[in-house]
């Protein structure tokens, strides 16, 4: 293991406010010779007597967890700077130093939209946060939870059942699952999607990580949708936090005799938006991309201004709607009525499906206009082939 994954494991299990810990990992030209600069350093990046304690000892058992947790197939810790790192997480007020990731990373690239509710839903709840989550998967979208039990658990297994990507952001380190029941789930998650912690190995889950999962859920997502909150809820939590951060936030309305929809209530009267169905939602979507497209392409380095590409998952290259939508589109640039009548498909999917070819440098936008970008593949063939390597 490089010197500078064990001092990113040390700096992350110093604990504490993770603004002095960004400021030290800033400090240095690499995280090694930042805990290496010692204690007139870390002082000077603000670190708390506590923290410098455990920079300069930290706990030997805990890192060998999380040495060993990294050692395993799909198991990834990125950092902060890392180009892996989901860009939307750049934006939030408190970014983590590092995301623990087990499953494909590149899954929390992908347009989201967070399902967050109640751990005790009734059995209406459970079964809209299933009817909704399963919609956005088949409208190309990523859905994010939290892995609770009640509405998030509702919202992954259904996006399983749909062979869709769904991302689990937990409040524990990725080696222990909570709630324990939710053992499965979370391996199917990891096998299909991917589970992310910035919590690392060794970490039981304690109620005070869960409000700072939340903001993680948020952060990942375009969209949060709120499905029986009550009135003191960590969906609200949730909701709040996607507000801060600049994104949508939507709840679905519920009977006033039923107290797990007082939360959503509350969110309504508050500004969020009422919604009754999925496509509700997939509306908002489509100016939601438009506006976190710009940062989304700083953070990635598109392949226009940087010579470099991301990489198109295959799974998306090979969907006949992806093939369709590449065989409408030309090298003249064409708007997106035209490319809504070509492919007869809804301007939320095609939102989406856009963007994730724009950030693969598949497709070029011009003036609110699509054209293939020309240092592309030309046929639909060798677009399959290119991005299935």
């Amino acid at each position: 293991m490089n010197a500078d994954t064990v001092a990113l494991l040390t700096l992350i299990l110093a604990g504490g406010s993770l603004a002095p810990r960004r400021a030290l990992a800033r400090s240095r030209p690499t995280l090694a010779s930042a805990i290496n600069a010692g204690p007139v350093a870390w002082r000077q990046a603000g670190c708390s007597a506590a923290q410098q304690k455990r920079l300069a000892a930290p706990d030997h058992a805990l890192l060998e967890t999380g040495l060993d947790w990294l050692q395993r197939p799909d198991h990834h810790l990125l950092a902060l700077d890392d180009p892996r790192f989901p860009p939307l997480l750049h934006d939030i007020p408190e970014p983590p130093l590092a995301l623990f990731i087990h499953g494909d990373p590149s899954r929390l690239w992908l347009p989201a939209v967070a399902v967050v509710g109640s751990r005790s839903p009734t059995p209406s709840g459970r079964a809209l946060a299933a009817e909704f989550s399963r919609a956005f998967a088949q409208a190309g979208m990523a859905v994010v939870s939290g892995l609770a039990a009640g509405i998030d658990a509702a919202a992954h297994q259904a996006v399983l059942e749909v062979a869709g990507v769904t991302v689990a952001v937990i409040g524990n380190g990725p080696d222990s699952v909570y709630p324990p029941h939710h053992r499965r789930l979370q391996a199917s998650v990891a096998a299909l999607g991917a589970v992310a912690s910035e919590y690392p190995p060794g970490t039981p889950a304690r109620p005070a990580y869960f409000p700072a999962r939340n903001r993680l859920v948020a952060g990942l997502s375009l969209v949060t949708v709120v499905i029986e909150a009550a009135n003191r809820s960590g969906a609200l939590i949730t909701a709040r936090l996607a507000a801060e951060a600049g994104r949508e936030v939507c709840a679905l309305p519920g009977s006033v005799r039923n107290p797990r929809a007082a939360g959503c209530h509350r969110l309504i009267r508050d500004g969020a938006a009422l919604v009754e169905t999925p496509d509700e939602v997939l509306a908002l979507v489509a100016p939601a991309l438009a506006h976190s497209l710009p940062a989304l392409q700083k953070h990635l380095h598109a392949p226009t201004e940087q010579g470099r590409r991301a990489h198109l998952p295959a799974s998306l290259a090979s969907e006949p709607d992806y093939q369709n939508l590449w065989k409408a589109l030309d090298h003249d640039p064409t708007p997106m009525d035209s490319l809504i009548t070509r492919c007869g498909l809804t301007a939320a999917r095609l939102s989406s499906m856009l963007l994730a070819m724009e950030l693969a440098g598949i497709v070029v936008c011009e003036h609110g206009r699509y054209c293939r970008n020309p240092g592309f593949p030309t046929s639909t063939a060798s677009l399959t082939q290119a991005e299935g390597q």
